[in-house]
């Protein structure tokens, strides 16, 4: 993929970045994976909460979870960091844990392989739980080809490589969403692109637990919060399936449970009203699956105004 030539030291600065990057995923990947991901959990856990993320994070709990002191919401942030700390070990090796089918429980898959061969298109939402990357597995295993939107990296070197270590998980390919500076990555899909695509038999995925401020408000956790529209008005207008899906992970360990669900894509003379109510049937599911497993929920993310 061809990349914007960019000023001088911008492009060094934006090389070194690259390199050091490169280098930290080197010294990873000499580690067992278990042991890399254990110590970077435990690193994450320790330095994270004298971020202002963290404190984000506890505000938000308190919306969740006004009912818990505040022990028990610093607890669950902790496990928290210690989570995504772990995640992005794996991230770095995520080849290393799809070839090892067993780290991977896959709750229902019997819902997505009696449509093997005849899925069609459709859209599948996750959040940002457990390690989220893996949600795509039970599609993968059914022999359902994907894509997926993702969030641009300001450095191009460094976008592009992640992009590439997520080839296995999304077979055809990544729609990159939004700007990263004065730069408009190659390859950036409008709406338009993005319905086309779906129209045509795609299937794309899409992680819809952030904040949206162009968005709709819906309840969450009994507070509205500006939700993304985008992917149940996809569904809607594209006439495809609709699927939900979570990661969560099993004891300490890169060892994963993933569940998918279909989501009802509601159908009416009003579209307004149906996007919103699919939108807010959407997050009263992740609502539900986070309550069981809320350590494990990425709270530092904003998710109210």
């Amino acid at each position: 993929m061809q990349m914007q030539k960019l000023p001088f030291l911008l492009d060094l600065r934006y090389r070194l970045e690259y390199l050091l990057l490169r280098g930290l995923i080197g010294f990873v990947r000499l580690l067992p994976l278990e042991r890399a991901v254990r110590l970077s959990g435990r690193l994450l856990r320790k330095i994270a909460p004298y971020g202002r993320r963290h404190r984000r994070a506890l505000a938000n709990l308190k919306i969740a979870f006004p009912e818990k002191t505040d022990a028990e919401r610093e607890e669950i942030a902790l496990k928290m960091w210690e989570n995504l700390g772990r995640v992005v070990a794996e991230t770095m090796q995520i080849d290393r844990i799809l070839q090892e089918p067993d780290r991977i429980e896959v709750v229902n898959a019997h819902l997505l392989e009696r449509y093997h061969g005849k899925m069609g298109s459709m859209i599948n939402v996750s959040m940002h739980m457990g390690n989220w990357e893996l949600t795509v597995v039970p599609l993968l295993r059914a022999g359902i080809s994907t894509a997926a939107v993702y969030r641009l990296v300001k450095n191009p070197y460094v976008d592009q490589y992640l992009r590439s270590i997520r080839n296995e998980l999304y077979p055809d390919g990544l729609f990159a969403r939004g700007k990263a500076g004065k730069r408009l990555k190659a390859g950036h899909q409008t709406a338009r692109q993005l319905g086309s695509y779906v129209r045509q038999g795609g299937r794309l995925s899409f992680l819809a637990d952030l904040y949206d401020g162009k968005g709709i408000a819906v309840p969450f956790f009994g507070r509205p919060a500006k939700s993304t529209p985008f992917p149940a008005m996809l569904a809607r207008r594209t006439g495809s399936r609709m699927w939900i899906a979570r990661c969560t992970r099993i004891g300490d360990e890169s060892r994963f449970r993933v569940e998918v669900k279909e989501l009802k894509v509601y159908w009416s003379d009003d579209s307004k009203a149906d996007i919103e109510k699919t939108t807010a049937g959407m997050q009263k599911q992740f609502e539900e699956w986070i309550r069981e497993t809320p350590e494990q929920f990425a709270w530092s993310n904003r998710r109210w105004s």
